[in-house]
């Protein structure tokens, strides 16, 4: 994909990846719609954008999750700039613990986790598949492809967000659209911040790295049209011996766990 002239959406880009994402497509050339929950962080972040480029980006704050705030996301893109070449699927939730999470967080996390990627999807891939070209970018997880330690919500709707690109890019990858899938551990954002056992098994298990890091290898991988993204090399190795030895795995994950405590 070239990002020079290309129109992008980016969610939860009020902070963290989101912000890192959308800096670095603007940089590269992009004109960008930026949404996130606060209106006056994502407005920040789109003003600091047009100081560097003027009337390049724009900001709308909403809930990513809902097909209407969607909609007026890919509306304002195209009254402002064109039609959205690139979607960042980027918002995300952790929700609830363990057991013990509620069915409010359960849904909350399965709505901005997954189903967010998926109303997305369901909007656009019909006109990019007119058009020939298109690129659905997801921010999952490394708990997609291993687990999350003390978080069923966020690892099982990670998982879920994993699954539903790789079903994208196996429907669609030979139509033109292109899907690449993010699955970063450790990065230094709110969501990483706090106390919590969940915290722990994320920043013991290596490296945090930066947003903006994290943003420059997604769009590196976005521009060559690959599908999985991991800015942590270790991540491919933890995932290696999952693969080759479930037992092994869970067995090492367990005792990860007990360490935590």
């Amino acid at each position: 994909m070239n990002f020079e002239g290309a129109v992008a959406v980016v969610t939860g880009a009020a902070g963290g990846i989101g912000a890192a994402l959308a800096k670095a497509l603007h940089a590269r050339g992009s004109s960008v719609v930026l949404t996130d929950l606060t209106e006056e962080a994502v407005q920040q972040r789109a003003d600091e954008l047009n100081a560097i480029r003027p009337d390049s980006a724009v900001a709308l704050a909403g809930d990513a999750a809902e097909s209407e705030h969607i909609q007026a996301c890919v509306d304002l893109a195209e009254q402002r700039f064109g039609p959205v070449d690139l979607y960042a699927a980027n918002a995300g939730i952790g929700g609830g613990l363990g057991l013990e999470a509620t069915d409010q967080q359960w849904q909350q996390a399965l709505d901005v986790n997954v189903l967010a990627h998926v109303r997305a999807a369901k909007l656009l891939v019909p006109q990019w598949l007119e058009r020939g070209s298109g690129h659905f970018l997801s921010t999952a997880s490394a708990a997609g492809l291993l687990t999350q330690i003390g978080s069923a919500t966020y690892a099982v709707s990670k998982h879920a967000a994993v699954a539903f690109s790789e079903w994208l890019s196996v429907t669609y990858g030979s139509r033109g659209i292109g899907v690449s899938c993010l699955c970063p551990m450790g990065v230094n954002t709110n969501m990483l911040r706090g106390p919590s056992t969940a915290t722990r098994a994320v920043t013991d298990a290596g490296e945090v790295l930066e947003p903006d890091d994290v943003a420059a290898s997604a769009l590196e991988a976005v521009a060559k049209n690959e599908f999985l993204v991991l800015p942590h090399r270790e991540v491919h190795e933890f995932w290696r011996r999952k693969s080759s030895d479930y037992e092994r795995w869970l067995a090492g994950m367990r005792r990860y766990q007990d360490s935590l405590v």
